[in-house]
C-alpha cells in the first residue's frame, strides 16, 4: 500500500487550484457569442478563447470560453470567470496591468477576488503568462466591439 505525499505548503498545485478547473463547464463557449479574443501563452502553449456580448456601455454581460491550458491557465479562467460579469475593457485592462506588477514583483496582488489561489505560481515564470490568458483574450474580444454611436 502506498501513501500519499502532503502538499508542501505553497505548492503550486494545490488541491484548491486544481478544483477551479471544474468551474470552466460552467462558462461554455457559444456560437451567439459574437464578439470573440484569443490569448496564447507562448512560454507554455496553454490558448484561452473567449466570446462575449456586452451592454450600450461595452461591459460582459455574458460569456463563455473554450480553454486548452494548464492547471494554473485554467484556474486563472476560473478566477476570471467568476468576476468578469460587467466589466469594461478599461477595468479589465486596470486588472491586467495590476496582475502584471503583481507578477514581475513590483506590486501588490491586485484587487480581483480569488487571485490568492494562484500565490503558489509566484516563482514560476513560465506560469505567468498562463494566468494573464482569460484577461488578454477579453480585451481582445472587446477590442472588436463596434464603437458607440
Amino acid at each position: 500500500m502506498s501513501a500519499v505525499a502532503p502538499l508542501r505548503p505553497g505548492a503550486l498545485y494545490s488541491p484548491a487550484l486544481l478544483g477551479l478547473a471544474v468551474e470552466l463547464a460552467e462558462y461554455p463557449l457559444i456560437d451567439a457569442m459574437a464578439l470573440r479574443g484569443e490569448a496564447r501563452s507562448r512560454s507554455c502553449g496553454s490558448t484561452l478563447v473567449l466570446g462575449c456580448t456586452t451592454d450600450d456601455d461595452g461591459a460582459i454581460v455574458e460569456f463563455g470560453m473554450r480553454v486548452s491550458a494548464c492547471a494554473v491557465g485554467q484556474a486563472s479562467a476560473a478566477i476570471f470567470a467568476k468576476h468578469a460579469h460587467g466589466r469594461d475593457a478599461a477595468s479589465l485592462e486596470r486588472s491586467l496591468a495590476g496582475i502584471d506588477g503583481w507578477l514581475n514583483g513590483s506590486g501588490e496582488r491586485p484587487v480581483w477576488p480569488g487571485l490568492e489561489a494562484l500565490e503558489p505560481a509566484l516563482p514560476h515564470a513560465g506560469r505567468h503568462e498562463a494566468i494573464r490568458l482569460p484577461w488578454r483574450a477579453a480585451l481582445a474580444a472587446l477590442s472588436k466591439r463596434a464603437p458607440a454611436r
